[in-house]
């Protein structure tokens, strides 16, 4: 059970059913829980000064709904907010993120996630607060603790797009691997290294929101659908955004510019050669590398020497020049890597 607290979590819902929910199940965990489904009483609740935390669910009105949590965060930029949707409404998410929400469950709820992810938001929240309160003097170990939070989401996130990809078995593992590696090769410092080492992991996170028709089909993409797939790397930029944190701000720059192209002929904002940034670039040439070198539905893998060839055709073209030649270089240590995720897979 976890350890009960003081800690005030109030559910702000349209109709009692939710709330009576979840307050039972924070309840039976040891959590101090109160719902409303009305507006003045969840304010009222608010302006006591006790809650740490507001779970809104986003299918209520709007003054329920994603307003509520919007003005939460704006008037009580100390309380961590969380969403509640269901997977016909991800775009009420997506908004419920940019206006600072930690997180959101989909319908219908699991009891386990929902009570072991809000204990994970309010350890979080808790160890901001302590870090503000002591200043300098162990921040540095508090904020230690919430980077490795951090870095958890980001492995959750990874394992999420792995089951939404699973016919590319090992690919996005693949990706990190290459891209610390190019990184490493052009200078980068280790921290940043390990950085994008699991944010190219998130470069196709934005497929989730891609119907399966799409995205499992067998034959080639028509031109409709190939639109439609595109919009993949929009889709991941407004997942990750609004992260405080490197890492996650790395990963959202990579999910909406890993298929910008050097000469400006990419998507989804036609960016021209360094305007694209170098993390997207590196990406870049770590996904075709791998998408060339490995089968898809619709068609068997190509030839090492096949793929190393249609790539070099894009040189200055798709590929920034001197990311591209750092590549060819480090080619049989790209080798090792891919044969290294295949021995883990087995």
């Amino acid at each position: 059970m976890i350890k009960s607290s003081p800690t005030d979590i109030l559910v702000v819902s349209h109709g009692p059913q939710v709330g009576a929910l979840l307050t039972g199940w924070l309840k039976a965990e040891g959590r101090d829980c109160v719902a409303s489904d009305q507006v003045e009483g969840a304010w009222k609740k608010l302006e006591d000064g006790r809650c740490s935390l507001v779970v809104v669910d986003l299918l209520a009105p709007q003054q329920l709904g994603v307003d509520f949590l919007a003005q939460t965060r704006e008037r009580y930029p100390d309380i961590a907010v969380v969403a509640i949707t269901d997977m016909d409404n991800r775009e009420k998410a997506i908004k419920a993120l940019k206006a600072g929400a930690y997180g959101y469950f989909l319908k219908p709820l699991d009891q386990e996630e929902v009570t072991l992810g809000l204990t994970r938001v309010l350890e979080r929240r808790r160890l901001l607060s302590s870090a503000e309160d002591h200043g300098k003097e162990g921040a540095g170990d508090q904020m230690a603790v919430v980077l490795q939070r951090e870095r958890e989401t980001a492995l959750r996130l990874i394992r999420a797009s792995e089951w939404r990809d699973e016919v590319n078995d090992g690919h996005i593992r693949r990706v990190g691997l290459y891209s610390a590696r190019m990184a490493e090769a052009l200078g980068w410092e280790q921290g940043r290294v390990e950085e994008i080492r699991l944010a190219a992991a998130l470069h196709d996170i934005g497929k989730v929101g891609i119907a399966d028709g799409i995205l499992l089909r067998a034959e080639r993409l028509t031109a409709e659908e190939f639109e439609v797939a595109k919009k993949h790397t929009q889709m991941g930029g407004r997942i990750l955004e609004g992260s405080e944190f490197s890492l996650l701000q790395m990963a959202r720059e990579i999910a909406l510019y890993h298929h910008e192209k050097w000469d400006g002929s990419g998507y989804p904002e036609g960016l021209v050669g360094e305007k694209i940034p170098e993390s997207a670039r590196i990406v870049a040439i770590a996904d075709v590398y791998d998408a060339l070198s490995h089968p898809r539905l619709y068609r068997a893998a190509h030839p090492e020497e096949e793929s190393l060839s249609i790539m070099k055709d894009g040189r200055g073209k798709h590929f920034d020049p001197k990311i591209f030649d750092c590549f060819l270089d480090l080619i049989p240590e790209l080798h090792r890597l891919r044969d290294q995720v295949a021995e883990g897979s087995r």
